[in-house]
């Protein structure tokens, strides 16, 4: 069993930036890769971001690449999301998620989920 919680969302002016951390209980961090994904209001849960157990980063969505930065820190059992030159678009809640293979696009896929945090971006 993994429990997530992500934090560091909240309201910002476009061009601003926000950090997101998503904290892992449990000893078995190393065994997931993570991922990143965001739910607007009215649509559907995307991808933005996933990594590796060893670190491999895949950028799901074009719109983040260049502006979004994924990493991990397995002491730490943390996945932090960098978000900079954020746009009104990128509102959002968004959420954390572990899977026990492979990063996957696809939310099914994931096997735990973090609450959320609320990402605003002022025009």
């Amino acid at each position: 069993q993994v429990q997530l919680v992500e934090s560091g969302g909240g309201l910002v002016q476009a061009g601003g930036s926000l950090r997101l951390s998503c904290v892992a209980s449990g000893r078995t961090f190393g065994s997931y890769a993570m991922g990143w994904f965001r739910q607007a209001p009215g649509k559907e849960r995307e991808c933005v971001a996933a990594i590796s157990r060893s670190g491999g980063i895949t950028y799901c969505a074009d719109s983040v690449k260049g502006r979004f930065a994924v990493s991990r820190d397995s002491a730490e059992n943390t996945v932090t999301l960098q978000m900079n030159s954020l746009k009104s678009e990128d509102t959002a809640v968004y959420y954390c998620a572990a899977i026990p293979t492979t990063p996957s696009a696809c939310s099914r896929n994931y096997v735990f989920w973090g609450q959320g945090t609320q990402v605003t971006v002022s025009p």
